[in-house]
Formats: structure tokens, C-alpha cells, sequence
């Protein structure tokens, strides 16, 4: 079946085209991040939303002063719409809330790059990205 019938028939059948195309995307994302973390790590043995939670809930002195968790910008709940420091809005972390989230590795590259810079003071790890991206998808 090609992609527009896909499409086609997923919003015939009540607009699900969108959430499992997000999924694929999602998918991908996590393909390229688990390739990567078994580069880094042979032993490496999955991703886990329980890392991935305490990533986001934990509180880091390393990066900025202002960000010292992911909750400074986007709640405690991923749920929920954060805010940038500048006040602008930012569409809720997870996604079920918001499907599109995770299914561009150029666009997710480009927020971990600058997130985690900005409240740990580092890169994150392929694994801490996936990580991140299972709890995320879990919610």
C-alpha cells in the first residue's frame, strides 16, 4: 500500500494515518539511537522509560542556572504545555499529547543538542536519548 493510501485510508477510518506515521518516525529515531548506544557499549541492553524518567525529573547543577532540570521549561509534567524562558509556548513533552514529538532525527537532534547542554551541562548519550524518548512515548 503506498503512503498516500495509507493516509487515505487512515483518515477514513478516523484520522489514525497521523499516529502511526509519528510512530514509524518515532521508531526510526530510536533505531538510530540504539545503533549508536551499541557503538558506544556492546553490552548495551535496551532502553528504559525508568531512566528515562529520572532523567527528566532530576535536578542538575551542571548546566545553566536557570534550567537545572527539563521541568524549568516543560512542567513537571510532560503532559502538560511548558514555556520557555523568552515565554514562548512549548507544545507538551509526551507523546501522547503530541504525536509529531521524536519522528525527525534532525529536529530531536537539534533540542537534545541544546537541552542537554542546558540543564546537564553535556551532551546526552545515545542511550540517555532513548531513554528520554521511551519514558516520553510511554506517557
Amino acid at each position: 500500500m503506498s503512503l498516500k493510501a495509507w493516509i487515505v485510508t487512515g483518515a477514513f477510518i478516523g484520522g489514525l494515518a497521523v499516529p502511526v506515521l509519528a510512530a514509524a518516525g518515532q521508531d526510526a529515531v530510536l533505531a538510530q539511537y540504539k545503533t549508536q548506544a551499541i557503538a558506544a557499549d556492546p553490552a548495551f541492553a535496551g532502553f528504559s522509560a525508568k531512566r528515562g524518567a529520572e532523567l527528566y525529573k532530576s535536578s542538575n547543577s551542571a548546566g545553566g542556572p536557570d534550567t537545572p532540570s527539563c521541568s524549568s521549561c516543560h512542567t513537571a509534567s510532560p503532559l502538560k504545555a511548558g514555556m520557555t524562558r523568552a515565554g514562548k509556548a512549548i507544545e507538551p513533552m509526551a507523546v501522547s499529547a503530541s504525536p509529531s514529538r521524536f519522528t525527525d532525527i534532525a529536529k530531536t537532534e537539534k533540542w537534545f543538542g541544546r537541552n542537554c547542554k542546558t540543564v546537564l551541562g553535556r551532551a546526552c548519550s545515545a542511550q540517555e536519548k532513548g531513554d528520554f524518548i521511551t519514558y516520553l512515548s510511554g506517557l
